[in-house]
C-alpha cells in the first residue's frame, strides 16, 4: 500500500483539487484507493461525497476522538472509511469539529495513531492519498509520518517560492526524526498559465535550484470550479478535458 500526503503551508494552493483529482487517476486504474481528509474545512470531503458527507458516520472527529478516549471495545480503521459513489474510491472524511481535538491529542502525543491506523488497512486498498490543512499542526505532521511520498503543490506565487526551501527543509527533519520511509516525489506546479512569462521563469528558476519540480504542469479552467459544485472529479466529469489529461499524465510520474 503506497501512502502519499499532499503538503502546503500555504492555503488557495490547490491540494484538495490535485489530491481528489490524482485519487481518481488512481482508481480509474484499477487500484483500490482511500483518500484521508486530515482538513478541518473538509474540502475533500465534500468534493467526493457532496450531500452525501452529512450522512458519512463515523468521521475522523470519532477516530480522534476514540484515540483520546482508550476502550477495550473500540471501533476497527475501516469503520471509518465510507465509499464514495465512484468506483474503488474511498473516504476517510473530515469533520469541522477536528481542530478542537488538536491540542489535547498534541499534549498526550498521538502522532504515530494515524501511520498505526493506516497499517490496519494494508490488505484493503493500493493507494492511500492525504490531505492537509494549510498549516504545519497536528494533522500535518500525522499526515507526513504516516506517508511514504510527498507532493508539494506550487501555485507560480512568489511567496509560494520563498516558502518552498522551507517546506522541503521540513520533511527533510521529519524524516530523520520521525519517518525514514519519508520521500519527496515532487513539486506540482498548478495553475500554470502558459502564455504568461512569470510562471516560465519561476519554473525555470526551480529546475536551476535543482528543485524535483515534476514536469507535467496543471493549468487553470473554470471546469474545475464546476467539477467541486457537482462534487465529481475533473477526470470522471469530462475525461477528455485537457487538465484530465493533464492529471493523468502526473499521475504517470508518479509510478
Amino acid at each position: 500500500m503506497k501512502v502519499r500526503v499532499v503538503f502546503n503551508q500555504k492555503g488557495g494552493v490547490g491540494k484538495s483539487t490535485i489530491t481528489i483529482n490524482l485519487a481518481a487517476v488512481a482508481a480509474k486504474a484499477g487500484k483500490r484507493v482511500l483518500v484521508v481528509d486530515l482538513d478541518p474545512q473538509a474540502n475533500s470531503s465534500h468534493y467526493l461525497l457532496g450531500a452525501g458527507l452529512d450522512l458519512a458516520k463515523p468521521s475522523l472527529l470519532d477516530f480522534f476522538d476514540q484515540v483520546l478516549n482508550f476502550s477495550m471495545y473500540a471501533k476497527a480503521t475501516r469503520e471509518f472509511v465510507h465509499r464514495s459513489p465512484f468506483e474503488r474510491l474511498s473516504i476517510m472524511p473530515s469533520h469541522p469539529q477536528i481542530a478542537e481535538l488538536e491540542s489535547k491529542l498534541e499534549s498526550r502525543h498521538k502522532i504515530y495513531k494515524l501511520r498505526e491506523a493506516l497499517n490496519e488497512l494494508a490488505n484493503d486498498f493500493d493507494e492511500v492519498w492525504l490531505d492537509t490543512p494549510p498549516a504545519l499542526n497536528f494533522f500535518t505532521l500525522s499526515a507526513l509520518i504516516a506517508a511514504e511520498g510527498c507532493l508539494i503543490p506550487f501555485d507560480c506565487d512568489e511567496f509560494s517560492r520563498h516558502a518552498l526551501l522551507g517546506l522541503i527543509d521540513r520533511v527533510a527533519e521529519i524524516r530523520h526524526d520521525h519517518n525514514a520511509d519519508l520521500a519527496i516525489e515532487g513539486i506540482v506546479v498548478n495553475q500554470y498559465q502558459a502564455r504568461a512569462s512569470l510562471p516560465a521563469r519561476m519554473v525555470a528558476e526551480l529546475k536551476e535550484q535543482g528543485l524535483p519540480v515534476l514536469d507535467v504542469f496543471l493549468g487553470a479552467s473554470v471546469k474545475v470550479r464546476e467539477s467541486h459544485e457537482r462534487a465529481i472529479p475533473l477526470l470522471i466529469l469530462d475525461p477528455s478535458h485537457k487538465l484530465s489529461q493533464q492529471f493523468s499524465d502526473l499521475y504517470a510520474l508518479l509510478k
